[in-house]
């Protein structure tokens, strides 16, 4: 039997031109340098009894109260290291260290006001992903290469591993009475100590352990040359607006808000984005 040509059952989408633009209008073909995702993760993460540390003024906060709350959770910052999977080639371990501003609410007896302290909670998480293979070195103008024409320590064409954190939603927090020495399981940047207030010090009779909830997008890219179709030059199609320094006058130009004095009723919501809505006739 002869071979049959194989066509595809998703044929590759023709490229949309922008608005104002017909089919066919494509000018020219360019070739640009991006950067391309090979492969991501999304993961959602509920952080259970998180160790967090405080500087010395906020622990003996700590050592004087009945109970805490917390209030919120914020990304001081985050470490993403990148290495090859040994044995598994195109593959690459992302390595990623959370360092996390935890906000409390300190109670010295029920019923007393709070005392609003912050401290700091570290999370390590890794996770593999396909980056695929590059051998060559990539040395370019703006490499920052100083040292004549043998340069050792210009970077390899190794992919890149990006990390998007949302906000963490900051779910509870208890007390609980030191068992033993505790520290973080890496070392603090000073950027986050200064964050913090100061060094941590080792709780000496109670500690603190928070709840937090997170959601993390990790991608791996790489630096590629893809061809794409181009219509025009980005052209802006309107004039800069200069504003005055009277701060009357901007303020004179924002519109009345109605809607924050009379908030519309559900007849007035668009029913396009009405999914599964009731009927609201009678």
């Amino acid at each position: 039997m002869a071979d049959t040509p194989h066509t595809s059952a998703y044929p590759n989408p023709q490229p949309q031109p922008p608005c104002g633009h017909t089919p066919g209008e494509i000018s020219e073909a360019v070739c640009i340098d991006a950067n391309r995702v090979y492969d991501s993760c999304g993961d959602k993460d509920c952080l259970t009894d998180m160790r967090v540390f405080f500087n010395e003024c906020n622990q003996a906060v700590i050592n004087n109260a009945c109970s805490v709350r917390i209030r919120e959770a914020n990304v001081i910052t985050t470490t993403v290291n990148l290495e090859p999977v040994t044995f598994h080639k195109g593959f690459y371990a992302v390595d990623m260290t959370f360092f996390f501003e935890i906000i409390l609410d300190a109670f010295a007896s029920p019923g007393s006001l709070p005392t609003t302290v912050n401290g700091l909670s570290v999370y390590c998480k890794r996770v593999i992903l396909y980056g695929s293979e590059g051998n060559v070195k990539v040395f370019s103008s703006d490499s920052g290469c100083e040292e004549g024409p043998v340069c050792m320590g210009c970077p390899q064409n190794l992919p890149k591993a990006t990390v998007q954190i949302a906000r963490p939603m900051a779910l509870s927090a208890c007390l609980k009475d030191v068992c033993g020495p505790c520290a973080p399981s890496c070392k603090i940047p000073p950027t986050v100590l200064n964050y913090i207030g100061g060094d941590i010090v080792h709780p000496s009779t109670k500690s603190v352990c928070a709840t937090i909830g997170i959601f993390t997008i990790v991608q791996i890219q790489r630096n590629v040359q893809l061809l794409i179709p181009s219509y025009d030059y980005c052209v802006p199609k309107k004039e800069c607006v200069t504003t005055s320094g009277n701060p009357c006058d901007v303020f004179n130009k924002i519109d009345f808000p109605t809607n924050e004095f009379f908030p519309p009723k559900v007849t007035d919501a668009p029913r396009e984005n009405c999914g599964q809505c009731g009927d609201y006739s009678e």
